[in-house]
């Protein structure tokens, strides 16, 4: 029975942090024996937003590292940069034929990037969503662990896919956003001022490639609050949020003992960051070292490239023949 097809994209933007491996690298990893995925590194999707392409090929090479240190197998699943692919720029061209100027305004997340870079909003910006639906409808992906603030991209995706097969008749399958596992994970900084982010408010987030020294100092300095008067006081979103990355990273029994002395008013905040700190250094601390190998080694990230533009280009070049005959750019 064939598997149903997984499309994942991730951006070579900033350094890959706690956020990015719980929410989606670590489905990604559960993923590959029970979908045919595909993951690809958008490194085009970068420069709408990131113009200055002198630190992209590291930052490719690195992200790429640090998806292989965290379990994504290139014998089990398509791992490939967006570029290696020009099929998805064909794709891409042909759709935006499909999309329109006041659809794409709507956008939720192009109205946001205006406002971060008022200097620069150009053409790829605002077709991103054609883009993405590009990276997906290239496969004939039938599903897309997403976000909530992606699941309108989806919708345009599908939008797209529905006007094409309307048009020059049935190619596409109607792909569907949805959630791996019971729960979707969402990890806020340290600061308590939102998600973390691969390149803002660095001091708040813990990133992959951070040392031992720092994640302790970072998780030090993490927002806590008052400590509770009444016994199994409600806590607050700041505390929630370190309890939270402690049910991540720490024993069963570690938890336990800072939930009973948080319930009992006994709790000292200093003492369950240190034990946090330490958690988290032992979890961090192999995915680090084991990603700064990889990206020593250039002839292997190389490989695992090539072998991906092959296996990706295989089917995007099935779907083309597909898109070509129906819009009827055969020629001879």
């Amino acid at each position: 029975m064939k598997k149903e097809t997984v499309l994942s994209g991730i951006r070579p933007t900033g350094f890959v942090h706690l956020g990015n491996y719980f929410g989606a690298m670590r489905n990604w990893v559960r993923m590959q024996d029970e979908y045919d995925c595909y993951y690809c590194i958008v490194d085009w999707h970068s420069l709408t937003t990131h113009p200055d392409t002198r630190e992209l090929q590291n930052n490719v090479l690195r992200l790429l590292s640090e998806l292989l240190a965290s379990g994504l197998d290139p014998e089990r699943c398509v791992l490939y940069v967006q570029s290696d692919v020009p099929e998805i720029a064909e794709l891409y061209l042909y759709l935006n034929m499909l999309s329109y100027k006041g659809e794409l305004e709507k956008t939720v997340t192009f109205k946001d990037k205006v406002r971060q870079q008022p200097d620069n909003v150009n053409a790829g910006l605002l077709t991103y969503p054609v883009l993405q639906a590009a990276d997906i409808l290239v496969h004939r992906a039938l599903k897309v662990p997403v976000g909530k603030d992606q699941e309108q991209h989806i919708e345009m995706t599908r939008n797209f896919a529905e006007r094409f097969n309307h048009r020059y008749g049935e190619v596409f399958p109607m792909p569907k956003a949805f959630s791996y596992g019971s729960e979707l994970i969402k990890i806020m900084s340290l600061d308590g001022t939102g998600k973390m982010s691969k390149s803002e408010n660095q001091m708040a987030t813990l990133y992959l490639a951070d040392d031992d020294e720092l994640i302790t100092q970072k998780i030090k300095k993490a927002k806590s609050d008052t400590l509770p008067v009444e016994p199994n006081s409600k806590k607050t979103d700041a505390v929630e949020n370190l309890f939270g990355l402690m049910r991540l990273v720490s024993t069963q029994d570690v938890v336990e003992k800072f939930e009973a002395d948080f319930n009992n008013c006994s709790i000292r905040y200093g003492d369950m960051k240190a034990q946090l700190g330490e958690d988290m250094v032992k979890f961090i601390r192999p995915l680090r070292d084991q990603a700064k190998a990889l990206r020593a080694d250039d002839k292997y990230l190389k490989e695992v490239m090539e072998m991906g533009a092959e296996k990706a280009r295989k089917s995007a070049k099935a779907t083309m023949k597909l898109v070509r005959n129906a819009i009827g750019l055969k020629y001879f």
